[in-house]
């Protein structure tokens, strides 16, 4: 049967990983597809200076991605280079030209992921985006396919390897953010500018894509409620373990009566909890389903290979779909289409909260607190103080029972004014166990 000839636009990370997997598994792709997937051109800034694997070298190069999208040879094409700018150009440029389009691209398939998936219908061709969250997990196909059958009512996950990475290291080795941040720098797994990562943004855009898929809304990241890790210290583990909890940067998406609550933001879970177990640069997605209930997955969410083998099974389902001729396809949201999201407030959510202090010591300034937090009728749960050597700077965390987060922000806001605290005090969530 003829080959499906691919178009690769994008050599990071991510591309050569793609590269590499289908130079090196040709033959085993062969076997399961029945007909040959090959690369025919590959686009780089720098494509001179690249090495391709053994099978490759008579490949076309180019640095200009419109002779990909253009080549008539090319079915698929690979957009692998992110962001929202060039990488829509190149998309639109594929489907303007009738070519299939498989991307990695959390962050422009969650702002117009949806539109461009019905132009793409429009086309007659198909958008493929597994590698847009958790790298090496599976989840698009999950709640695409695997448990279609079920009502999705709520979603847990941690959906970015750095911040996970970050917080695991300064729990095991009690070193501060700055510390451990470097070291992530210099292991690869952030980039020199961190911020989306530890500013909660990159897991906000992954966390959009998979709400729509579950949920069947068209969701705008913005007005997801993110909230990064940069504020949680060594010292806050030492508290969180002292409650049987631990921390972890949770995205968490719950459907209520009146709608979804969406929010990227570090929380306590339970150290007992399958969460509390994910490690490092891996990522994990627990889904509860009305029916079947608990299911939870687990994998590296990112680099060259995990995030390749997702690519290359994209193309994969594409080229099937292109030898098929099919009329029919399964949109990459799930749904048909994509209803309108009306946001819910996450102030409207309720929880126990765990509240960090650090305050210059003086007599009654537990009384003054606790004051507030008895006037927006919030219970107090525990008074925790570990040994300090200062009282300039003493550290103290008050935990809470539930309570809704608009009551919980308006004692902060008040707290706020009190002229003991030398920083507004840290607020997380103490997540229900899984």
């Amino acid at each position: 049967m003829q080959e499906v000839n691919v178009g690769i636009v994008g050599l990071g990370n991510v591309g050569s990983g793609t590269i590499s997997i289908l130079a090196e598994s040709a033959d085993q792709i062969a076997l399961k597809l029945g007909f040959r997937l090959k690369v025919a051109v590959v686009c780089s800034r720098s494509v001179a200076a690249k090495s391709l694997p053994d099978g490759l070298d008579g490949v076309l190069r180019t640095t200009d991605w419109r002779d990909v999208v253009a080549h008539p040879k090319v079915d698929v094409v690979a957009e692998l280079v992110g962001g929202t700018g060039v990488a829509r150009e190149i998309i639109d440029g594929a489907i303007a030209h009738g070519k299939s389009v498989v991307t990695a691209n959390k962050e422009l398939m969650a702002l117009c992921g949806s539109e461009i998936w019905d132009r793409a219908i429009q086309a007659g061709i198909n958008l493929a985006m597994e590698a847009s969250v958790a790298g090496g997990i599976p989840i698009h196909a999950v709640l695409r396919e695997g448990i279609s059958g079920d009502r999705v009512i709520a979603l847990k996950g941690i959906l970015n390897g750095t911040s996970n990475f970050i917080l695991t290291e300064m729990e095991k080795h009690g070193e501060p953010m700055e510390a451990v941040l470097a070291e992530a720098q210099r292991l690869g797994y952030a980039e020199a500018d961190p911020s989306a990562d530890v500013d909660g943004y990159d897991a906000r855009s992954k966390l959009a894509i998979l709400s729509a898929l579950a949920f069947g809304e068209r969701i705008t990241p913005t007005d997801i409620y993110v909230e990064g890790i940069r504020r949680i210290s060594p010292l806050d583990f030492r508290y969180a373990h002292q409650l049987g909890h631990t921390i972890r940067l949770v995205c968490s998406a719950d459907q209520t009566h009146d709608g979804l609550i969406l929010s990227v933001r570090p929380a306590l879970i339970g150290q007992s909890t399958i969460l509390a177990g994910v490690q490092g640069a891996y990522n994990a997605v627990w889904v509860k389903g009305f029916y079947g209930q608990d299911t939870f997955y687990y994998g590296r969410g990112a680099g060259p290979s995990p995030t390749g083998v997702a690519v290359v099974s994209d193309l994969m389902r594409v080229a099937r779909e292109i030898r098929s001729g099919s009329p029919e396809r399964v949109s990459p949201f799930a749904h048909e289409r994509l209803g309108e999201y009306k946001p819910v407030s996450v102030r409207s959510q309720r929880r126990p909260y765990y509240m960090r202090f650090r305050v210059n010591d003086r007599p009654g300034i537990t009384a003054a607190l606790a004051g507030i937090l008895a006037a927006k009728h919030i219970g107090l749960e525990a008074v925790l103080q570990q040994p300090c050597d200062t009282k300039h700077d003493l550290p103290f965390v008050i935990t809470t029972e539930t309570t809704s987060e608009n009551a919980m922000c308006e004692a902060v806001e008040e707290m706020s004014r009190l002229d003991f605290l030398n920083q507004p005090p840290l607020v997380l969530p103490m997540e229900p166990p899984l």
